[in-house]
């Protein structure tokens, strides 16, 4: 069975996520935003669920995540859901964060980022980025910057399965009730990218759709846009990818 850590585990497909891991026997590191947000995961607790608290938005507080899940052992997966859709914590959350924990988590066999098909909008432009989320960019400019991200990573740490998921518009908090796509799909294909012995969830690389590998936006490919990425992040956090 696998250790697997997830972000934004309070609600959505990150609660779902981990609902299903520890139905099928996997340990699970669940995240809350603070510690009013802890009795959302009290139930995965109470079935033996550990928990760390950090708001994602905080640079300082993303920084002591890494060391309060290090201290709990090795983990085998980490799967990066956490996400908001608009406002000045969007580069924060679906990227800073993201590149901080990568960077300061002990490295596990697989990555996972949660992407979206509107990473295909995104400005593959690193002018003039805030990354403190003062001067906002676009929510797709954010899912491309973490598509190119797992695509980086996938390129430098070769012994790591690193993988992006565009988990569909799905009814969540966040989706909306009128969502059109299914919801199991929308957590499925991180799950088994996490913990599937399949030789298809063994691969590195890859953007992936309810389990199929399709292309994504050019950009996400290119190893002089992912090395101006890693530079530029390295550059705000004062982190680099070790």
């Amino acid at each position: 069975m696998a250790r697997v850590f997830i972000t934004g585990s309070a609600d959505g497909l990150g609660r779902l996520t981990a609902q299903t891991l520890l139905d099928d026997g996997h340990e699970v590191i669940v995240h809350a935003r603070n510690s009013d947000r802890l009795k959302a995961v009290q139930d995965l607790v109470d079935r033996g669920a550990a928990v760390v608290v950090g708001d994602l938005a905080d640079i300082e507080q993303t920084r002591g995540i890494p060391r309060d899940v290090n201290r709990l052992g090795r983990l085998d997966a980490v799967i990066h859901n956490a996400g908001v859709y608009s406002g000045p914590q969007v580069l924060p959350v679906n990227i800073v964060a993201p590149y901080l924990l990568t960077a300061l988590v002990d490295r596990p066999q697989r990555l996972v980022y949660l992407s979206s098909s509107a990473h295909y909008s995104g400005r593959s432009s690193l002018a003039g980025v805030d990354w403190s989320g003062r001067r906002s960019r676009s929510y797709s400019d954010s899912k491309l910057f973490v598509t190119t991200l797992a695509a980086a990573v996938a390129r430098l740490w070769p012994n790591v399965f690193s993988n992006a998921v565009d988990p569909g518009w799905v009814p969540t908090r966040m989706g909306g009730p009128g969502a059109p796509d299914d919801l199991r799909l929308g957590h499925l294909t991180q799950e088994w990218l996490a913990t599937s012995d399949d030789p298809d969830a063994r691969t590195s690389g890859g953007y992936w759709h309810h389990q199929r590998r399709i292309e994504p936006h050019p950009a996400a490919r290119d190893p002089q846009f992912q090395d101006q990425l890693l530079d530029d992040l390295a550059r705000f956090t004062t982190t680099r990818l070790p």
